[in-house]
């Protein structure tokens, strides 16, 4: 390759459209060959239809032709990839277009450094070179404005600014001044003859034969034949160097098509073009937030619930010991329907089996309580010196019978609360004496309150006493069993069915496993909040649908953001990561929101009394999936996206 090396060269360019589902193919342009050199100001010059578009399109490597050759700096495109279309596009062209197509979310800054974006340049040297341009295209004060903000010169000049971006070698200009004034027209031609001065390859496209009599050459195309050509001599003729050398610019290709900024920068910058873009649909963005936003906040809200009552189910189970107890009753037994008795002998049996803690007589029945000039009804409840530790009770005041009250059938009781405070009105009772169906008994505790109605009011007594003065039966209601492992139960069980049925001779007896029972509370507990939580997880789902449901309208109505971004120079990743990051972002800010409205509701419901345990898996739970969301109901959309072919993107509304 020599210097004289052509900057474009086409060769029996063809363009046709249809051709598909049994439509008639047209054809647009029929086997153009052009020559264009470096440096050259060039006009194409033709009337609507004439396929002068078409051509810049295909010059551009926004489209690619039906047929023919092209080659830039001496390559042949044809076999060019996305990516390496996309670095041409980036590296060789800027695009001034009519209708600007400046991207509506960004400021004239931002829009100006979109193609410096996708070369991977940091944000301190474009937002410099970004501020250098439009100063120079007297917008200095205009950089923090919205295109709606700008006049249409003002746009086009921001247009401009974006082309020379990234250096602009070659400047492609679709009728730059066809939705100007005239005053604003007059400006824009003297920037781009001043580019053209300055060695930029500048290629004006027109339909007005006094913009293109600017040029130093001037292409006649119709319908869709190159008709006149004034290339002369000096028709290439610069005042300077041209600002692209063809014998050494594809040399950088390779290297250019795998460089890029850093991912970390990538993600930033995704982020921020996500967050600014958002921002500015920020009430459709809240609204597709809602469904995330209820769906965190649902999982963990109804999962904190669900952990608060299970542990406040077991928390009551374990103040009366019922976690760690079981108790044997008699039990019906041969076709007779005859009824076991328990002996204190059991009692002595159970207390041998291995896992055992205690084992004592319990007897319930009720009492008429007599103290002073108060007499009223209470539960009785006799059972051996244990029976304060077996129902995990704690004592207000005094102290619980013994081992040897039990052994001298002491007439010496312990109140519960509720007992205590209706006939001593909250004084001590320790020391004062009631009557138990007319029998004297010494107050010698008071049971701590437990909440419980039926831990509140009783009056609790040695069985031996109960047995022998009071209830007049030696044998025990029931056998209070607490074992030193829960998690051994079973075996416990059948071990002390196994001895109560060798002494008996028969099953006359029956086991209520309270921690079996328990654990089938709490795994029931747990179950039903897992069901709560996946009920609660369909709203995440839903709010998925509805975030790709968004970014599907969004791909549809930023369909000329994306044309313009792969104008620029965007690879098809960039594109599916601008669009997947806001997907993300949606279901992140939604997650963060559903995060703090589910603790505030939880506080709520805490001050309300309600049981609630939040956890932290629930919330990374719930926080992951939301992000997780986003990723997978935003990838169709994004790739969808990512897709599009430049042309028709450009011209989408």
């Amino acid at each position: 390759m020599t210097s004289d090396t052509p900057l474009i060269e086409l060769s029996g360019i063809r363009k046709s459209y249809g051709g598909q589902a049994g439509e008639p193919a047209v054809e647009i342009l029929h086997g153009i060959d052009l020559t264009i050199h470096a440096g050259e100001f060039v006009a194409l010059i033709g009337a609507s239809g004439s396929g002068k578009s078409t051509l810049m399109h295909l010059l551009g490597c926004l489209d690619r032709p039906s047929a023919g050759a092209y080659h830039f700096a001496g390559r042949d495109i044809a076999d060019f990839g996305p990516d390496e279309l996309a670095w041409l596009r980036r590296e060789a062209f800027g695009f001034v277009f009519q209708g600007y197509h400046l991207i509506r979310t960004l400021d004239a800054s931002h829009n100006v450094q979109v193609p410096a974006v996708y070369a991977g340049a940091s944000v301190e040297e474009r937002s410099a070179r970004a501020a250098a341009l439009l100063t120079r295209l007297g917008l200095g004060e205009r950089a923090g404005h919205r295109p709606s903000q700008l006049s249409g010169g003002q746009q086009q000049r921001v247009s401009i600014a974006r082309a020379l971006m990234n250096g602009g070698h070659v400047i492609l200009a679709d009728e730059p001044t066809g939705a100007l004034d005239s005053k604003s027209g007059v400006e824009v031609m003297a920037l781009l003859r001043e580019l053209a001065e300055a060695g930029h390859t500048v290629i004006l496209i027109t339909h007005d034969p006094q913009v293109a009599a600017q040029a130093r050459r001037v292409v006649r195309i119709s319908d869709g034949n190159i008709v006149e050509d004034t290339a002369g001599a000096d028709s290439g003729a610069i005042s300077g160097q041209a600002s692209l050398d063809p014998a050494h610019f594809m040399e950088h290709l390779a290297q250019g098509v795998a460089s890029g900024a850093s991912w970390l920068a990538d993600i930033r910058e995704a982020l921020g073009s996500a967050w600014r873009t958002l921002w500015v649909s920020r009430f459709r963005t809240l609204l597709t937030l809602l469904g995330i936003v209820i769906g965190v906040a649902s999982v963990i809200v109804l999962m904190a619930v669900g952990q608060g009552t299970s542990e406040a189910t077991l928390a009551k189970m374990a103040a009366f010991g019922n976690t760690h107890r079981m108790s044997i009753r008699p039990d019906t037994y041969g076709t007779r329907g005859l009824r076991g008795v328990l002996t204190e002998a059991d009692v002595r049996l159970v207390r041998e089996v291995p896992n055992v803690d205690i084992a004592m007589p319990f007897l319930t029945g009720s009492a008429m309580l007599r103290a002073g000039a108060t007499d009223a009804s209470a539960a009785l409840w006799s059972m051996g010196h244990e029976g304060v530790r077996l129902f995990n009770w704690q004592l207000a005041r005094g102290v619980f019978f013994s081992a040897e009250d039990e052994a001298h059938i002491a007439t010496v009781a312990v109140l519960g609360k509720t007992v205590s405070d209706r006939f001593f009105a909250g004084q001590s009772p320790v020391g004062e004496y009631v009557l138990l169906n007319s029998v004297p008994f010494r107050v010698i505790g008071e049971l701590a309150e437990t909440g419980e109605p039926e831990g509140d009011n009783l009056v609790a007594i040695p069985f031996s006493t109960a047995s022998r003065r009071v209830l007049g039966t030696p044998y025990p209601g029931l056998i209070q069993v607490k074992v030193h492992d829960p998690e051994r139960i079973n075996r416990t069980v059948d071990d002390i069915g196994t001895a109560l049925e060798q002494a008996h001779r028969v099953r006359d007896f029956a086991v209520a496993n309270n921690p079996a029972r328990a654990k089938q509370q709490n795994d029931a507990a747990k179950q039903q909040s897992l069901l709560l939580a996946l009920i609660a997880g369909i709203s995440l789902v839903v709010g998925g649908i509805g975030v790709m449901n968004i970014m599907l309208m969004a791909v549809k109505e930023r369909t000329r953001e994306i044309g313009i971004r792969m104008a620029t120079g965007a690879r098809q990743r960039d594109i599916q990561r601008q669009f997947l990051t806001e997907a993300v972002m949606v279901s992140l800010v939604g997650g963060v929101a559903g995060l703090v409205i589910g603790l505030a509701i939880g506080a709520a419901l805490i001050f309300w009394e309600v049981p609630v345990v939040f956890s932290i898996r629930a919330m990374l739970l719930a926080f992951g999936c939301a992000v997780a969301t986003g990723l997978i109901f935003g990838f169709m959309p994004a790739r969808q996206a990512s897709r599009l072919d430049p042309v028709v993107a450009l011209a989408g509304e």
